[in-house]
């Protein structure tokens, strides 16, 4: 007995490739891009797009959630303090108290609730996308970001000299962790200062992280431990609820830029 209705190959391969290409077509331009699919990237799309606003999130893996994912020591079990365990309600994600005013969930379950959060907002993602560098425009405005294929990377250069494209966008959430990535484009030609994140110290991070959640350079927002990058501030470690609500107040600034422009 057959279960599926019958299709040809070709028709497989010819839904994936038209579907895909509609979607870049769609989202050479968008309000907000987000580069990294981590805690605080995946919360700021999810706000932007219930916002309304067109939101793209670029990734670097082939995976989103970053270290959401995995928890700390590579055992799947996230820490949440008081009040983002709000949050996890609004996910649906369950939870219990580990001392007073901590919390902790599953990794997989809590990650995967966000991911479908957002997607189920609007959110569109280019997963295996790096990016190489920024647009600028006028008076030194970050107006978008130049991407490639991430895989590109571990290739010899006689093999992986291919030309990247252009995304525009209104602005840019660098969403990139430690790294801070578009962040770095910018220290690179002189046009901002970084900091360096500091030593672990959990009490002064979260609260830290949250309050300087900002623009730092026309068009350009971050968010999560890329903050922490870009001034100095101390790492929180294995603890999620600072990089989920500097995720909300990164969409809270970008909202209120895209509504001035």
């Amino acid at each position: 007995m057959t279960l599926f209705h019958p299709v040809r190959e070709r028709e497989v391969t010819k839904a994936i490739v038209s579907s895909f290409l509609r979607q870049v077509e769609e989202y050479a331009e968008s309000e907000v891009i987000i580069v990294g699919a981590g805690p605080s990237g995946l919360v700021a799309g999810r706000e932007l797009a219930k916002a309304g606003l067109k939101t793209l999130i670029i990734e670097r893996n082939n995976y989103l959630g970053g270290g959401f994912w995995i928890g700390g020591y590579f055992m799947n079990k996230i820490t949440i303090r008081a009040p983002a365990q709000e949050l996890l309600d609004e996910l649906g994600v369950p939870y219990s108290p580990a001392s007073q005013g901590l919390y902790v969930a599953d990794a997989p379950h809590a990650c995967s609730r966000l991911i479908a959060a957002a997607c189920d907002a609007g959110v569109k993602v280019f997963s295996l996308t790096m990016v190489e560098d920024i647009v600028v425009r006028e008076n030194n405005r970050v107006g978008g970001v130049v991407v490639n294929w991430s895989p590109i990377i571990h290739l010899p250069n006689e093999v992986s000299a291919l030309d990247p494209i252009p995304l525009e966008t209104k602005v840019v959430i660098d969403a990139t962790g430690h790294d801070a990535c578009v962040v770095k484009k910018l220290v690179q030609r002189g046009m901002l200062k970084m900091a360096g994140e500091g030593a672990l110290w959990i009490d002064k991070s979260e609260d830290a992280v949250v309050e300087r959640t900002s623009e730092v350079h026309p068009g350009l927002i971050i968010t999560g431990m890329a903050v922490a990058s870009v001034f100095g501030l101390p790492r929180m470690g294995p603890t999620f609820g600072g990089m989920l609500l500097s995720g909300k107040r990164a969409a809270e600034v970008a909202i209120e830029i895209v509504q001035k422009r």
